[in-house]
């Protein structure tokens, strides 16, 4: 999900670790029912997080998802992909530039404090600051004065503040923009856009560990202890009892059961051993229907499955012809139907079909054509041997075999293909730009906007501050978005967009493989589980079965 659910990078399928398999249906958080009030959590299969638990500095989807649940963001997404305030009574502009947000009453942090637009403020200064190294930083480029909180790598920060950001009231604050982005209201339900309290912050200036491990909300769940990363094969988290809005009926225990084998969950999920898996891995789809029977769910997904290049860290991929070669080279359609039994589409357009912009065969060099391929990949000098990295925690062991074997098969190549045990392990390696070989990546939708898959991964601003993992840089690239952002409408923006995308499919910083959909699944004791847009389950609703 960073495919930053997240920009929510994707792991996958999401994980949890061995050990935990052991752990019975039904068990407590203290292990203790009694003690627990008799109330057995809802359990739920993830991934490790990448970072400490800073809304700021998460941009994959394990660390989104736990924090979706801690925290309540200003604006949700409807089944039609609508906008909806959540935290926001109202977001407003007469010209695209200026924007008034004001907050809904009644919401507290978790330590009691009541919710206020100076929590926001803070939250953005910080998030935006070169000084703090924030993972979503980039997401805050468009406000005015972000220049002067990034004057770049050796030059000192002089403020603390963008100009663009004003407390109005303790319920109202503004936000001036340094030129019109008409996305703006939709992309406010993305975490790098949650507020943070005054207890984030220690003495410094800077957010704590100890806030990291235990992140105070005002969101639906709090923590119920601090989260040890390395340590700890669970998160544990309760219902706070002062969430304004809906809360879930008859439970008030969350568990998140960390795993390193999505597989493991899949066979936890099938004993009840955890209640909710939200991807399953491609090994057991085409089963799960008749293992699972209703609890198994089939949905549309506005993902990406990608094969990535470091451009700007290897040079063996700099000819664009080899990486078409390479595109060509993969049989998207026989990967599609047979290793993912179906519930995948093959991929011809950096844009999902589920987004408006979508344009079905926009990409000619993700048509299958081994021949072709072939005599371009000599014709480009490709190297005799390639390497490809996967994370192992997602379930895309068989997948990326298929791309290896394809890529042998079809370029006369060697391929070794290198799992990574943890996705936050090969997040790590590419941000420290350390592996430099083709690195399989996906995207999960942060925001329903064209523009989401566009500016994150692929922008030059987002090489250090995004999730631009190919290093790739277009200046005819980022000024079309930049038209985009600045059209007077929706409508008008997604015009740029399109060609922002026709940039991509010319240049192929990344190969898309496949479309998303959905395949999650759920136990016998747990019912009504909704997955939606942003790929994150919609707690009030679960019920106890």
């Amino acid at each position: 999900m960073r495919v930053t659910r997240g920009a929510r990078i994707v792991a996958g399928t999401a994980l949890l670790a061995l050990a935990v398999a052991a752990c019975g249906g039904g068990a407590s958080p203290s292990g203790d029912p009694a003690a627990d009030g008799g109330d057995t959590p809802v359990r739920m299969e993830l991934g490790e997080p990448q970072n400490l638990l800073v809304p700021s500095n998460t941009t994959e989807s394990e660390g989104s998802e736990l924090l979706a649940a801690v925290f309540e963001p200003l604006v949700n997404y409807d089944e039609n992909k609508q906008v909806v305030e959540a935290a926001a009574e109202s977001i407003t502009t007469e010209d695209n530039i200026t924007w008034t947000i004001k907050l809904k009453s009644g919401y507290t942090w978790h330590n009691g404090e009541p919710l206020v637009a100076q929590n926001y403020v803070d939250a953005w200064n910080y998030a935006a600051n070169q000084d703090n190294a924030q993972g979503a930083g980039y997401f805050f480029g468009r406000v005015k004065g972000y220049d002067a909180l990034n004057p770049g790598e050796g030059k000192e920060v002089t403020t603390k503040e963008m100009e663009g950001l004003k407390v109005v009231d303790d319920s109202t604050f503004t936000v001036e923009l340094a030129a019109p982005f008409s996305q703006f209201r939709t992309m406010l339900g993305y975490t790098a856009f949650y507020p943070l309290p005054k207890a984030a912050f220690g003495a410094d200036g800077k957010v704590t560990n100890e806030y990291g491990e235990k992140p105070i909300g005002q969101g639906l769940f709090k923590l119920d202890k601090p989260y040890k990363k390395g340590t700890d094969q669970t998160v544990d988290l309760s219902v706070y009892d002062k969430y304004p809005a809906k809360k879930p009926n008859g439970w008030t225990k969350l568990q998140f059961k960390l795993y390193n084998s999505s597989e493991t969950a899949y066979n936890d999920l099938q004993a009840n051993n955890v209640d909710i898996h939200d991807s399953l891995p491609a090994s057991a789809i085409s089963s799960a229907k008749t293992a699972l029977g209703d609890r198994y769910q089939d949905q549309p997904d506005a993902g990406i499955g990608y094969i990535g290049f470091p451009l700007q860290y290897n040079d063996e991929y700099k000819d664009v012809r080899m990486r078409e070669a390479i595109s060509m080279a993969i049989d998207r359609k026989t990967i599609a139907e047979t290793v993912f039994s179906g519930t995948r589409a093959p991929a011809d357009d950096f844009i999902n079909p589920a987004i408006d912009g979508y344009r079905q065969g926009a990409c000619a060099a993700c048509t299958y054509d081994p021949g072709k391929a072939k005599e371009q990949y000599a014709a480009a000098n490709g190297p005799a041997k390639l390497e490809l990295g996967y994370n192992a925690d997602g379930g895309h062991k068989e997948w990326i075999e298929a791309v290896a074997n394809n890529l042998r098969a079809n370029l006369g190549v060697e391929v070794t293909v290198r799992p990574f045990e943890k996705f936050a392990n090969i997040l790590d390696d590419l941000d420290a730009k350390k592996y430099k070989g083709m690195f399989r990546m996906g995207w999960a939708v942060d925001y329903p906007s064209a523009e989401n898959y566009l500016s994150p991964i692929f922008s030059t601003g987002a090489i250090k501050t995004g999730s631009n993992y190919a290093g790739y840089s277009s200046k005819e690239f980022d000024e079309l978005v930049a038209k985009g952002d600045q059209a007077e409408s929706p409508e008008e923006g997604l015009k740029f967009y399109q060609q922002a995308d026709d940039v991509l499919i010319k240049d192929l910083p990344y190969v898309p493989v496949y479309f998303y959909r959905n395949n999650s699944g759920y136990s016998t004791q747990v019912k009504n589980v909704r997955i939606n847009l942003l790929n994150q389950v919609e707690w009030a609703d679960v019920e106890k079965a």
